[in-house]
Parts: structure tokens; C-alpha cells; sequence
């Protein structure tokens, strides 16, 4: 998953910049790199998952 940019005529590179960080956010890259930044263990990670799970089906704190 590459992502290119093409300059627009008579964009600047801060423009180029922003609309690349923006294509980046939209495709989730940034929510990707964030989330394996450092390791989870793995009883970590279905105790979130978990967690998540139950505030959308309870709709609030797990009990």
C-alpha cells in the first residue's frame, strides 16, 4: 500500500506536506504505526479487545 502524492501547480511543499499527512490519516497509517509502536502482550490485547466489546454491547463500563 503505497501512497503517492503528484504536485498540484503552484503548490508548496508545506501544502504537499499536509495533503500527504491527511491521505495518511484517512488510510488509518497513523493509527497503524501508533498501535505497534511498542509491544502489547498478547493477554493485553484481548483484555482490550474485551473491554471494547462489552462497552458496545453493555453501553458503559464492564462490570
Amino acid at each position: 500500500m503505497a501512497i503517492k502524492i503528484k504536485a498540484r501547480s503552484g503548490e508548496s511543499a508545506e501544502q504537499m506536506l499536509r495533503r500527504f499527512k491527511k491521505l495518511c490519516e484517512k488510510e488509518g497509517l497513523t493509527k497503524d504505526v501508533k498501535k505497534h509502536a511498542y509491544y502489547e502482550k498478547p493477554s493485553e490485547r484481548r483484555r482490550r479487545a474485551m473491554r471494547k466489546s462489552a462497552k458496545r454491547v453493555v453501553g458503559g463500563r464492564p462490570r
